[in-house]
């Protein structure tokens, strides 16, 4: 981790579902350290439960096995009350298929996470300019999701996980449903929020050359780390 300062430790962690009768182990014994302003791809094949533990570390599930400490704070041990304020400071959520409201402008769909801070309209109204201005749409703030291409939509996507200025970002398979120019596009925009803004990034892929952007590659398979490697 090049010397900084551990953001998140993960120790032991296991996660098992049941369908029926049956227990299904996603996760076994997963232990690893991701230090602040890192940026940390997982690839590893599909059912490797690469998405259920961004989900862990998120706070949207919890392990049935071993500890998660973000910040010096167990989010395990959380209450769901509290660890859904947590989730609402410091965690910003990409998501593959953007999840947009079509409903909504883009600026609108970025004010939604605003909307549980507390803050004032003016002060949301700051937020998300700045937030689409990071991520160049700042002209496209009044437009609506079907107005926009893929890659737009993305932005999108990614100026309302950063509107908050969260801790760090969880992206699903970011660049899944993009051409290769569009996906490319938001890999400059992740480094850059990497590099300029510092943030810390966590993101799951399946495309080497998103993972290749990365300053960290983790493999899994069938729940359990395998391998690591410099990007």
């Amino acid at each position: 981790m090049s010397g900084r300062d551990v953001l998140i430790r993960a120790r032991d962690v296991g996660k098992t579902f049941r369908r029926g009768g049956e227990e299904i182990e996603v996760l076994r014994g997963l232990s690893l350290e991701i230090g602040s302003g890192d940026f940390l791809a997982l690839m590893g094949p599909s059912g490797s439960g690469k998405s259920t533990f961004l989900n862990l570390l998120g706070g949207l599930d919890k392990p049935t096995a071993g500890a998660i400490e973000v910040g010096g704070h167990r989010i395990d041990r959380m209450a769901d009350r509290e660890l859904a304020r947590w989730r609402a400071r410091h965690v910003g959520f990409v998501f593959q298929f953007y999840n947009l409201l079509p409903v909504l402008t883009a600026e609108r769909n970025v004010e939604l996470p605003l909307l549980l801070t507390g803050l004032s309209g003016a002060g949301r109204k700051k937020q998300v300019a700045t937030a689409l201005s990071l991520v160049g749409l700042a002209d496209r703030a009044r437009h609506y999701p079907r107005q926009l291409s893929g890659g737009q939509e993305q932005r999108v996507g990614i100026a309302r996980a950063i509107a908050t200025d969260p801790t760090f970002l969880l992206c699903d398979e970011p660049t899944g449903d993009l051409d290769r120019k569009s996906a490319d596009e938001i890999l400059d925009l992740l480094h850059e929020l990497n590099t300029r803004q510092g943030k810390t990034i966590v993101m799951v892929t399946h495309d080497p050359q998103a993972a290749a952007r990365a300053n960290r590659v983790l493999h899994l398979d069938k729940g359990a780390l395998v391998a690591e490697a410099a990007a």
